[in-house]
């Protein structure tokens, strides 16, 4: 580790950067749209009754039926969907605009018509406005496979994560529901937090990630990929300081770093 990196002292949280600053150094999201879903149509039935209905008019354009709630609604928005894997897609809605907008992502996986749908909203916290995530797991009537899992395959793995040439950072997983996250480079060089998260499985090495962060009001979903070494996803919250929303769709180069185990006597009084 380099010098001005391994000597990096605290940095007290009343010093921290804006949200826009800390984004800026992400760069686009640089991972083609897939036109993969245009022209189908995928009906989701969820765990609690809820139905979910997509029409994929074209590779940019959809509507969204929901029903079974008593408060059922449509949605005509735009969209982009990437093919993380054959026949595994993660997709991105955004409708609605200021505190009234939502970022929606599905992580679906065609080959087993299995989703987890992530909604993220705006909601007010103390008197801060702040992102907050609901997860929706759900599958197609002729589903082959379960729905998604909660996951420790993450835990002990220190992630070196390159989402852009100005911007990196690294991940600690301590277990199914904590990490830490630590910037090497860019707006947020030396600032770290052990934050709230979450890890679904999707696959053989590749899972769905969800974290919340305490100081900055944003919250994140992406797909962790670890056989080809990578992350898909995008961050979602309020900035402040300019009394905006914040969007970033992001992707990483990523690489395994170390996997911690512990001694086999650390279940020994």
């Amino acid at each position: 580790m380099a010098a001005t990196e391994q000597f990096q002292d605290f940095v007290p949280v009343d010093e921290w950067p804006t949200v826009a600053t800390m984004l800026e150094g992400f760069g686009d999201q640089t991972l083609p749209a897939s036109t993969a879903l245009a022209g189908t149509t995928v009906s989701l039935h969820a765990e609690d009754g809820r139905e979910f209905r997509f029409v994929f008019h074209d590779g940019s354009s959809l509507a969204w039926t929901t029903a079974g709630t008593g408060a059922d609604q449509e949605v005509d928005a735009s969209y982009k969907a990437i093919e993380a894997r054959n026949g595994i897609f993660i997709i991105d809605i955004i409708h609605g605009e200021n505190r009234a907008m939502q970022h929606t992502t599905i992580v679906f996986n065609r080959n087993t018509g299995v989703a987890t749908i992530a909604v993220s909203r705006f909601v007010d916290e103390d008197g801060r406005t702040r992102a907050a995530t609901e997860f929706i797991h759900a599958k197609t009537e002729s589903a082959a496979g379960g729905l998604h899992q909660r996951s420790s395959g993450l835990v002990g793995k220190r992630i070196y994560y390159r989402y852009s040439d100005v911007e990196s950072y690294e991940h600690i997983y301590l277990n199914p529901g904590t990490f830490v996250w630590h910037c090497i480079r860019g707006g947020e060089k030396g600032l770290a937090d052990v934050e709230r998260s979450m890890v679904f499985d999707i696959d053989q090495d590749l899972f769905l990630f969800f974290w919340t962060e305490k100081v900055m009001t944003v919250e994140a979903v992406l797909l962790v990929d670890l056989r080809e070494q990578r992350s898909i996803g995008r961050m979602f919250g309020w900035d402040d300081s300019t009394d905006a929303p914040v969007v970033l769709p992001f992707n990483s180069r990523l690489s395994v770093l170390n996997t911690t185990g512990y001694p086999q006597d650390h279940n020994k009084h």
